[in-house]
């Protein structure tokens, strides 16, 4: 029932690579109209858009600092212009910046933590909604983290309550917006193995693929379903305002 997605103009942020990569391609995979927004991996993004436009699949690259005041308005109106419509807005673009103890943590890296995870989708998920308001499907998944709710790993803290940011600004987006028709969902990640864990010691991503009940570190195409699923009307149309948990049973709220 998915076939609901094609066609649809989707904007992922934050998609060269990891998660958001691996969600631009299965929205490709079912027909809709990938726009793919990248900062610093211009490379990984061309990348993406061969695969996707090389097997018949529909994408545009779009660059920005979404830490930048403006840039995210700004990618939402080119992909408008470039597709002619918004239908689904994907917030991933973000980061851990660098792992600080809490008694070394400065104002400066909590503020830029605020900065890569919260401005983004505050900003965009603003000047997407005139445009999702037209459509028949007009839904925003933000991407969330099991940080946000166990309050994370070592070093993570300033990271962990920027998810938490966005948990809780999931909900109130739902109720805000649920009289102009749009949905708002998020997902939350467990330990995924993506880039964002390269700086991450072994030994602790062995302990946490031990505490996952499932027995494995996630994949980014663990996260693509969810995905789906929440941008699609006919398979989520009465499901607003929730937590999507992915992590193999490593939290279970």
């Amino acid at each position: 029932m998915l076939d609901d997605l094609e066609a649809k103009a989707v904007l992922i942020t934050g998609a060269a690579s990891g998660i958001g990569a691996a969600l631009a391609r299965g929205f490709a995979r079912y027909g809709a109209k990938v726009a793919i927004h990248f900062n610093k991996s211009a490379d990984a993004a061309r990348t993406l858009y061969s695969d996707i436009t090389g097997t018949g699949g529909t994408a545009a690259l779009f660059e920005a600092d979404l830490t930048k005041s403006g840039e995210a308005g700004r990618i939402v109106d080119e992909v408008v212009r470039a597709f002619g419509h918004l239908d689904v807005l994907v917030n991933n673009a973000g980061g851990i910046i660098r792992r600080q103890p809490f008694s070394d943590l400065t104002r400066e890296l909590y503020a830029e933590a605020l900065n890569l995870n919260v401005r983004p989708v505050v900003e965009g998920s603003q000047a997407a909604i005139p445009h999702l308001e037209k459509s028949a499907a007009g839904s925003i998944v933000n991407i969330g983290s099991i940080a946000g709710h166990d309050g994370g790993g070592p070093g993570s803290g300033h990271y962990a309550a920027a998810k938490a940011y966005i948990h809780n600004l999931t909900r109130h987006m739902a109720r805000d917006l649920a009289t102009r028709g749009i949905r708002v969902n998020a997902i939350a990640p467990g330990t995924i193995a993506t880039p964002f864990h390269s700086a991450t010691p072994p030994e602790r991503m062995e302990a946490m693929r031990k505490a996952t009940p499932l027995g494995r570190l996630g994949q980014p195409e663990d996260c693509v379903g969810a995905a789906l699923f929440l941008s699609s009307p006919s398979m989520s149309g009465f499901i607003t305002g929730q937590i999507l948990h992915i992590n193999g049973g490593q939290l279970m709220p």
